[in-house]
This record gives C-alpha cells, structure tokens and sequence, in this order.
C-alpha cells in the first residue's frame, strides 16, 4: 500500500528538521522511518510542485505552470501517479485537497471526498475521518491513497498557550520584531492542528495492522507563506520536509543528507512496486540512497517558477555546494502579490520591500 499525505507551505520548519516548532507525530514518523535532510521541490508553488511529484516531471515539461484555481492545468492526467498505479491493480483514493487540477475526475482516483482546487475548505478533522475510515476497511488489493491537507496556509489561527511570540524566533529570511515573532507563534498554531491530524492518519495505519506494507510518505509543497520563501527558488522556498516510512529500506529512524527532489519520488514508488517507469520521468530512483549504496543520487537538482498569482519567472540549479537562480524580473515590486498577506510581509512592505531589487 501507499500513502502520499501532504500539506500548504511548512517547508521544512518541521521539528525533525531542528525547528523549533513542535510536531512531534510527524518527528515520530521520522523516528521510524528515513528523514531526507536535503529535500527540495522542483517548482516551489503551490499547484506546479504537486503535479512535478505527480508525473516525475519538472513544471514545464507537464504543463503545469501555475495554480489550478486559476486555469492551469496538466498538460496529460494520465501521467499523473494515480493512474499508472491503478493500471497496475491499486484501489486509488483520494481524501481533502488536490490542489492539481480543476477537474480531478480525471486524476485517476477511483475515490475521490472532498476534492476542491480551492483552499476553502479548512476542516481538517473531517478529512482526516475520511481517510482513517478508508484505512478501517477491508482491502483486498493494494491501495495508493492521497490525503491533502490546507493547514500551514494562510490565514493561521490564533496561537494557543503552546505558542508564546514571546519566545518565537522568526524563519531565517525575516528580521526578527515583535511582528514576526506573532506571525511565527500562529504559524506553529497551524502545525500544532496538522500534526494532530497527521497522527490521527498515522496511527490508523499502525491500529490496522497496515504499517509493516505500506509506504507512507510525508511532504509538502514548498516554503513557508512568508516573504523571501514561498515561490522563491532559494531553498527557504525551494526546501520541503520529506519523511517515508516502511519496508524495503524505509526504517530506523536514519537521516540522510544527500540531495533528493519531489520529482525522484515517481521512479522510487516504480522500482518498489515492481511497476515498468514510464519513460517521460525525469527524475531517479532514491533506493540507492536508502540502501547506503552511495552518498548522492542526484549531481544537481533544478527548480523553477513561473505563475502564482502573477508572473514571476525564475530558474535554479543547485549542487550540494552552490545554487544558481536566474531571475527573468527585474525587480522584486511585480510579483509581491505572490506571497500571501501576513504581519511578516506588511512588515517588509511598510519598510521598502517594494524598492527592493
């Protein structure tokens, strides 16, 4: 069986990852399974970043350069995952957000709740019983299930006792004020809520006697809704958290620091299934990694933007060394609308963000 559960814009500001932000169903995922220390997306948007995991190809090549919610789409859905392992005998099922395609009938699920392109729909805790009830089921034949969630987007609910600004450091890019130090504790709120929600899921499979054939794997789609990361091709927004768990390899709780993209996942998910890899994937199979049998898969890796809510061309290419981004934009004023509004951006913005080159 297969999991593909994921999530809007934590990045890698995940407790595994050295974070001071508490999580601790997805660090005891991590605990059981393999942490990927330097994992990036290939198109760190929101849409784009899902359908580069989901066809094995950069953002370009499957035709998804921007948004769902704003008309683009994949270029063929029957390079997305769902299909290809339904072809091979899997009951595919889909639970809360998608966020690929506006028209998800044609994604290849057999199951499909609650499926909006959209990210009206915050309530996590409905989706999550959707997916532990799948999970409760009998299943005959191997499943691939996707479960979506909308927590950490924006907006972000008021912090709790757990999250005192006080005592919050802000994300590496962002000064550190009053201001920011707010809008960090609310993003840990919204962490608190996905994590609870993550467990729920992850337990569900243990209860069931799932955990020893099912590979989990745990993501997100880029960086954190803060300026300077999301849709950014640095890795503040390039860097995503990217946790697997399960046989074959995918356990014990190691960290590994080689160089993975989102794009690597198709062909890993192939060899595990004994599935032929289609031939338009780009990217390369982790199993050497995960076995030890060498320290890198990937010389470089790429990324690349292009539409989030308004044109914001970028390319990158990073070696474990060095990263080269190409901007297409002179100026940074054009596309600030491409962060979400929060007290961190009107912060930068009521300070000169928009001279900024």
């Amino acid at each position: 069986h297969l999991i593909y559960i994921h999530t809007h814009d934590p990045g890698s500001y995940v407790h595994p990852l050295g974070y001071n932000v508490p999580t601790p169903n997805i660090h005891r995922l991590a605990e059981g399974g393999v942490l990927f220390r330097q994992a990036f997306t290939a198109a760190p948007t929101c849409s784009p970043s899902r359908a580069c995991l989901l066809t094995g190809q950069a953002a370009h090549s499957c035709g998804q350069l921007g948004l769902a919610n704003r008309g683009f789409n994949l270029r063929d859905t029957h390079k997305h995952l769902a299909h290809t392992l339904k072809g091979a005998g899997y009951t595919t099922a889909l639970f809360g957000i998608q966020h690929l395609h506006t028209d998800p009938s044609l994604l290849g699920y057999d199951l499909l709740v609650e499926t909006n392109a959209e990210l009206d729909d915050y309530d996590a805790a409905a989706r999550t019983q959707d997916a532990v009830d799948f999970l409760g089921k009998q299943h005959d034949q191997p499943f691939f299930m996707t479960v979506g969630y909308a927590e950490t987007h924006r907006i972000f609910p008021e912090p709790g006792p757990a999250e005192d600004a006080r005592y919050c450091r802000p994300p590496a890019p962002l000064p550190d004020t009053p201001a920011t130090r707010s809008d960090m504790a609310a993003y840990k709120a919204s962490a608190r809520i996905l994590d609870e929600n993550l467990g729920r899921v992850f337990n569900a499979v243990d209860a069931n006697g799932l955990a020893d054939d099912t590979l989990i794997i745990c993501t997100t789609d880029h960086g954190l809704a803060f300026p300077g990361m999301k849709c950014t091709a640095t890795d503040h927004g390039m860097g995503v958290m990217l946790i697997m768990r399960g046989a074959n390899g995918f356990n014990g709780g190691k960290a590994i620091d080689g160089m993975v993209s989102q794009i690597d996942l198709y062909p890993t998910i192939c060899e595990l299934a004994g599935i032929e890899a289609p031939g338009w994937l780009e990217g390369r199979s982790l199993m050497p990694l995960v076995k030890g049998e060498v320290d890198e898969v990937n010389e470089v890796v790429f990324g690349e933007v292009n539409y989030h809510a308004g044109y914001q061309p970028q390319r990158a290419v990073r070696s474990p060394r060095w990263k080269y981004i190409r901007h297409y934009n002179e100026r940074l004023s054009t596309v600030l609308s491409n962060v979400d509004d929060g007290p961190s951006k009107q912060l930068w913005v009521a300070n000169g963000l928009r001279e900024r080159t």
